[in-house]
């Protein structure tokens, strides 16, 4: 599925502009509103990120000048939270204004006006970006809705509710014991909630089997490794997630599956939610069994370690993270 199979249809666009000078304030807007676009005004920075938060605009163009907060700060504000990160920003700067533009770079700005500013330019910069951000918002919306469907096929076994959730928590508190980047870490997050998705090719009948299963049942039930990476491998925002769904029921001694890797062919990432995975499975009720208590689980694991199956370095630290968890 190419990207533009999941954009949304032209809509009206929504840009805030922030400039202290009343006339070109007021010339953006008729410049921009005759375009079709919907068009909110700032007289400062403050009152610009205060419109950012309230509007959500999808391109916001800010002059640099402005007293008090100015348009590289709010820019810099604007990248730093998750909610704007995304959102386009173009700073309005003077010619011959190069440690502005250096300035602005660093702080996350997507584009640059020179004043004076040409109409022209300043629509062409406005649509360009516009169609940017929807492109972006599809991929966002096409994920989310991807994280929906996983929790909807959780919720498909009463046994399994908040797996995900505590699968995604387990995994992050062990990344991060283990001295993961924030970028690994928000992969990792991602990547638990989403590493069972595949599980939508799998019949209630395998999926909720109270026994053991067939070695046919078996075969159907390890395929939802491969059918969830080949649902995610349109979205490109998925990227690093689909090592993670792919192989995380991989072990270290190459007894695992789909493909049988051994040692460091097993992603970091994929044996962390693998080690998070089983203890969780073991200590929470499934179709077939009940719970194991948590030394009960961390025994078994402890046992798949010995056996060559988990890293020990990621096992211990797991464990030493899960502890006040599991007294508790």
């Amino acid at each position: 599925m190419p990207i533009d199979a999941v954009a949304p249809a032209s809509r009206r666009t929504r840009i805030l502009v922030a400039d202290d000078t009343d006339s070109i304030r007021a010339l953006f807007h008729k410049l921009l509103s005759a375009d079709g676009h919907e068009v909110i005004t700032a007289v400062d920075g403050l009152e610009a990120l205060d419109a950012a938060q309230r509007h959500r605009p999808d391109v916001v163009v800010l002059d640099v000048g402005m007293p008090g907060l100015d348009g590289i700060e709010v820019c810099r504000r604007l990248k730093s939270d998750p909610a704007s990160r995304l959102t386009p920003v173009v700073l309005v700067t003077g010619l011959s204004d190069l440690s502005d533009r250096i300035k602005g770079i660093e702080a996350g700005a997507d584009d640059f006006l020179s004043k004076p500013v040409h109409p022209h330019e300043l629509r062409a910069r406005v649509v360009s970006l516009s169609r940017m951000k929807q492109l972006t918002d599809a991929l966002d919306s096409a994920e989310a809705a991807f994280m929906a469907l996983a929790l909807t096929i959780e919720a498909r076994d009463p046994t399994t509710g908040g797996h995900c959730e505590r699968l995604a928590r387990h995994g992050v508190m062990l990344g991060e014991a283990i001295g993961l980047s924030p970028e690994q870490l928000n992969t990792l997050h991602r990547g638990a909630f989403l590493h069972d998705i595949g599980k939508i090719g799998v019949p209630d009948s395998v999926l909720l089997k109270p026994g053991q299963l067939t070695v046919e049942e078996f075969d159907l039930m390890k395929r939802h490794t491969d059918i969830g990476n080949r649902l995610c491998e349109p979205l490109q925002s998925l990227r690093l997630v689909r090592p993670i769904i792919r192989s995380h029921h991989e072990r270290l001694d190459g007894s695992g599956y789909p493909q049988g890797l051994r040692g460091a062919e097993v992603p970091v990432l994929a044996q962390i939610v693998g080690i998070v995975d089983v203890y969780d499975a073991l200590t929470n009720r499934r179709p077939y069994r009940g719970p194991m208590s948590a030394e009960e689980a961390t025994d078994h694991i402890r046992g798949e370690m010995a056996q060559g199956k988990f890293d020990r370095r990621y096992v211990e630290a797991f464990l030493d993270a899960v502890k006040p968890a599991a007294i508790h």
